[in-house]
C-alpha cells in the first residue's frame, strides 16, 4: 500500500468518516500497484494531492469519498507538486520538464494567460513556461513563483497587493519574468517569500505585519530585501511559512522561528528568527518542518512529532504520541489546510546514490563482506578515509548489523537513516557534519581515471581525423587508456555491467567501440563518477553536447537523468 499517515481533521475525506484522527492512521485510498507516495500537498478548501514514485497524481474530492483514487489521465510522469492557498502546480518528469497548473483561478495564480478566473479542476499546461526550463514550483497564497535553476530566474503571476511577486506593481494576470541570479526559492501557505541569490545572501518580500521575515522589523515589502541572520545562507536546510509566521531550520538541526505566537507555539511572539528554546533545552536536533496556514510541525532524529500553533485548538508546543514501530522509518512531514498533516518518506536521492543504491542491492562485483553484507572495499575506504580492515574490525566488534547496515547506506547513498548512531560511526572516523563535508561525489571525484586503484581499462579509438584523411588507415589510428574501476561502470551503466559480467574475469582491459570522441567518452566516464560534466574552456561543447544526446540509450543509462540538462547546468559554471 501507499507509505503515507495523516492525522487531524478529516475535511479532505482521506477516511470515509469524518471525525478528527488523533492519532496517525493509513490513508488507503490508492489502488494495490500503488506502493509509495513520495510526496504530498493540498489547499484550503480541502482538496489533498497525491504524488506517486512512477509519477501520478491522486487527489481527493472534500464533497465525496473515494474508496480508491484513480490518478489524472493523459498526463505524463510528474515529479514533484505543490499548492498554494487553493490552487497547485506540478512539473512533468521529461527531459524537457513541463509546468501544470489546477485549482481556483481568481487571481490568475495559475498563469494560463487566458481570462478564465473561475476553478480549473485538472492539471492544464502552463505553456507561457514550455520555454523556461523550470525545475522547481513555488505556488503561495494567491500568487505563484517558478525558478528555473539553470538560467537563475524566476517567474510568476497572481496577486500582488502585499509584494507577494516582489515587485512594485498591480497583480499580474499572466507569467512574467520577475527575478534574476536567484539560486533557490522559499514559499509557502503565506503571503511572504525568500529567495537565495548567486550573491550567497537570503531577500524576502511580501507581507510582514507580523515580523514573519524574521529580521527583527515588520511592515510589508514589495521589492525583495537582504537579510541579516547569525548563519549563512549555506546552512539553511528549510524555510517554511504559514500565515503569520515563518520556520527555519538549519542543516545542523536547529530551529528558528519568528511571527504571532498564535500559529509558532513558540511562548512569545516574535519579529527577529529565535532559536526554538524549547528543543535547545530538550537537545532535540530537528529533521524535517512544515506549515500549515496556523500551525508547524516538527519531526526529530528520534522520530518524534512535535506541533506547535493552532493544531487542534492548543497553540503551545505539544508532542505526537501513540506512534508504532512501523513509523519510525518516515521522513518528511507536509502540512495541510487549517489542522491536518502527512507523514512519509520522501526519497530524495541523486542518480549517483541511486545507482550505487542498487549495487549495494544487488553485491555486483563486491570484493569483501562486513558482517555477511557484500561491499566494495575501495568505496568504504574512500568514504571513510581509513584502511578497510581497521574498518571493519570495528563495525563488527563495535556496532548491530542495522548499524552497518545504516553505515553503508551513507556510504553509498549519502542517505543518514539513524542519525544519532551513524554520526556517532563517523565521528568514530574523524567524519564531522558528513551532509557537509563528505559528499558521496567529491569521493569518487579522487578516483577518477586513478590509475593506481583502477581494476580495468578501457581503450578508446581517437580516430577524430577519419572522414577527413584520405589516406586513413585503421593500424594508424591513436588510442588512449583510461583508468577506471568496474564496480562504478557496472553500476551505472548497462552495457558496462553486461559487458563485465560476460568477459573473462582475468581480462583487464576492452576496447570502447561507442565513435565517440575521446573528449565525449573522458566526459561521460567523469559524469558517471560525479553525476557532473566538467566544462572547460578547452571542451568542443557543441561536439560534445550533439554526441550526448545518444549517450543515455547507447550505454544504457538510468533513463530518468536528465543529462542535456545537467550538461546545460555545467556549461553555465
Amino acid at each position: 500500500m501507499a507509505f503515507v499517515k495523516g492525522l487531524g481533521t478529516n475535511n479532505g475525506n482521506w477516511k470515509q468518516n469524518n471525525n478528527i484522527n488523533n492519532t496517525l492512521e493509513t490513508v488507503n485510498l490508492f489502488p494495490e500497484e500503488v506502493t509509495n507516495i513520495i510526496y504530498v500537498s493540498a489547499v484550503y478548501d480541502h482538496y489533498i494531492c497525491f504524488l506517486s514514485s512512477d509519477g501520478k497524481l491522486y487527489q481527493t474530492n472534500p464533497n465525496s469519498f473515494q474508496s480508491k483514487l484513480k490518478a489524472f489521465e493523459n498526463l505524463p510522469p510528474m515529479k514533484c507538486v505543490d499548492s498554494g492557498f487553493y490552487h497547485f502546480f506540478a512539473i512533468s518528469d521529461e527531459e524537457i520538464p513541463k509546468v501544470y497548473g489546477w485549482g481556483r483561478n481568481g487571481y490568475h495564480q495559475i498563469g494560463l494567460n487566458n481570462n478564465n478566473t473561475s476553478r480549473v479542476d485538472k492539471p492544464t499546461l502552463v505553456q507561457a513556461l514550455n520555454d523556461k526550463k523550470i525545475d522547481s514550483v513555488h505556488p503561495s497564497g494567491y500568487s505563484s513563483l517558478v525558478l528555473s535553476s539553470i538560467d537563475q530566474i524566476v517567474y510568476g503571476c497572481g496577486q500582488n497587493s502585499n509584494g507577494e511577486l516582489g515587485i512594485i506593481s498591480t497583480n499580474q494576470n499572466a507569467m512574467i519574468k520577475l527575478h534574476e541570479n536567484v539560486v533557490k526559492v522559499f514559499s509557502g501557505h503565506s503571503e511572504h517569500s525568500f529567495i537565495i541569490k548567486t550573491d550567497g545572501e537570503i531577500y524576502s518580500f511580501g507581507y510582514n505585519q507580523d515580523g514573519q521575515y524574521g529580521s527583527g522589523t515588520t511592515g510589508t515589502q514589495k521589492t525583495p530585501q537582504k537579510l541579516k541572520f547569525e548563519f549563512s545562507a549555506e546552512e539553511v536546510s528549510q524555510i517554511v511559512s504559514g500565515f503569520e509566521m515563518t520556520a527555519l531550520l538549519t542543516t545542523d538541526g536547529r530551529l528558528f522561528v519568528s511571527g504571532s505566537n498564535n500559529n509558532t507555539g513558540f511562548g512569545s511572539s516574535c519579529t527577529k528568527l529565535t532559536e526554538y528554546h524549547q528543543f535547545k533545552n530538550k537537545k532535540k536536533i530537528i529533521t524535517n518542518i512544515a506549515a500549515g496556514y496556523n500551525f508547524l510541525v516538527y519531526l526529530t532524529e528520534d522520530n518524534e512529532i512535535w506541533t506547535g500553533g493552532n493544531f487542534n485548538g492548543n497553540n503551545s508546543l505539544k508532542k505526537i504520541t501513540n506512534l508504532s514501530e512501523n513509523e519510525l522509518s518516515f521522513n518528511t512531514i507536509r502540512c495541510c489546510d487549517f489542522n491536518s498533516f502527512f507523514l512519509f518518506r520522501s526519497e530524495t536521492k541523486s542518480y549517483l546514490s541511486q545507482d550505487l543504491g542498487k549495487l549495494l542491492e544487488n553485491g555486483h562485483f563486491s570484493d569483501c563482506k562486513i558482517k555477511n553484507i557484500p561491499a566494495h572495499k575501495l568505496l568504504i575506504e574512500a568514504r571513510l578515509d581509513h584502511d578497510f580492515d581497521e574498518i571493519s574490525k570495528y563495525l563488527e566488534e563495535s556496532c548491530q548489523l542495522k548499524d552497518i547496515e545504516n553505515l553503508l547506506q551513507w556510504v553509498y547513498c549519502d542517505e543518514i537513516r539513524n542519525q544519532k548512531k551513524t554520526i556517532e560511526i563517523l565521528n568514530h572516523f574523524g567524519i564531522q557534519k558528513p551532509q557537509k563535508t563528505k559528499l558521496l561525489k567529491n569521493d569518487l571525484r579522487k578516483l577518477l581515471f586513478d590509475e593506481e586503484t583502477s581494476d580495468f581499462t578501457l581503450v578508446v579509438q581517437n580516430d577524430e581525423n577519419e572522414d577527413d584523411n584520405e589516406d586513413y588507415d585503421e593500424e594508424d589510428i591513436e588510442e588512449e587508456e583510461l583508468a577506471v574501476h568496474k564496480f562504478i561502470l557496472a553500476a551505472r551503466s548497462g552495457l558496462f555491467l553486461d559487458l563485465f559480467q560476460n568477459l573473462d574475469k582475468n581480462l583487464k582491459k576492452v576496447k570502447d567501440y561507442s565513435k565517440k570522441s575521446l573528449d565525449t567518452i573522458e566526459l561521460l566516464i567523469a559524469f558517471l563518477y560525479t553525476d557532473e560534466i566538467p566544462i572547460t574552456a578547452d571542451t568542443d561543447q557543441e561536439l560534445v553536447k550533439e554526441e550526448f544526446e545518444d549517450i543515455i540509450e547507447y550505454y544504457q543509462l538510468n533513463p530518468k537523468i536528465p543529462i542535456l540538462n545537467i550538461f546545460d547546468q555545467c556549461a553555465l559554471k
